[in-house]
């Protein structure tokens, strides 16, 4: 198993998720077509997939390509432009030979968000991955845009359930930003110095992270830690929700 970011737009990434014995290939979230079948030939795979983790347009509207006749489309909604395969929680299917993908239904940032943990039985060099859309970001997480701090923090602990080694594939290059609100909350952990190493050194980061990664710098999954709750002013009795709320706006107010 093999995947390959393909940055679009200003700031998204689309995938290409590679069946390598089979030369069979899945696009993620790919909104620029053209760049993207470039990337597949480049590397001669054949596309015979579309996975999308929600429906805004930024992620969903390649769907629709005319270069792809009948390729099954996968969504969490019909809401998704041109999906074909509507899929829910815990539902799976399998990309070329050996990708066995499962579906885990993360509602928030849309009411649609799908972040799909993919696996290879085959291929022990690789750790499996977790294709999370615009839910989980490297250090940070998506707006409430269609949902709850409750739906997130439940989210994101679901993604947190997954194997620790599991690689994170996200959205969007937010990390510099993420980074910077990390340091402003937890400005002496451990992960934050070792993200800031990562984000030095890399432009891409997409790929470079595990879910055992985000349990040591993201404080979005860090609501247990006593300067997070610090930071957002949570007593004995402030629920993970109300931590993650004022987390999230915090964010979305920061400037620095």
């Amino acid at each position: 198993m093999k995947v390959v970011p393909v940055p679009v737009r200003e700031d998204n990434y689309a995938y290409l998720l590679i069946d390598e014995p089979s030369n069979k290939a899945a696009a993620v979230d790919p909104y620029d077509v053209p760049k993207v079948t470039a990337a597949a030939d480049k590397l001669g795979v054949s596309i015979i997939a579309a996975i999308t983790t929600h429906h805004h347009f930024d992620h969903s509207g390649g769907n629709n390509a005319k270069k792809y006749p009948g390729t099954p489309i996968y969504g969490g909604s019909h809401q998704v432009t041109a999906v074909s395969n509507i899929v829910k929680d815990k539902d799976e299917f399998k990309i070329g030979d050996n990708i066995q993908v499962k579906c885990l239904a993360t509602p928030c940032h849309t009411q649609d968000s799908i972040c799909y943990h993919v696996t290879d039985p085959t291929d022990a060099s690789h750790p499996g991955g977790i294709f999370t859309g615009d839910t989980l970001f490297i250090a940070g997480c998506g707006r409430f845009f269609e949902g709850s701090a409750d739906e997130m923090d439940r989210a994101l602990k679901y993604l947190g359930s997954l194997p620790e080694k599991t690689i994170v594939y996200n959205g969007h290059e937010y990390t510099t930003g993420n980074l910077a609100f990390g340091r402003h909350i937890e400005s002496n952990s451990q992960g934050i110095a070792r993200l800031s190493e990562l984000v030095k050194n890399n432009s891409i980061t997409t790929g470079l992270t595990t879910i055992g990664d985000e349990k040591e710098w993201n404080v979005f999954m860090r609501l247990d830690s006593l300067i997070v709750r610090e930071k957002t002013k949570a007593g004995p009795d402030t629920s993970d929700a109300d931590v993650m709320n004022s987390l999230r706006e915090q964010k979305n107010n920061y400037r620095g």
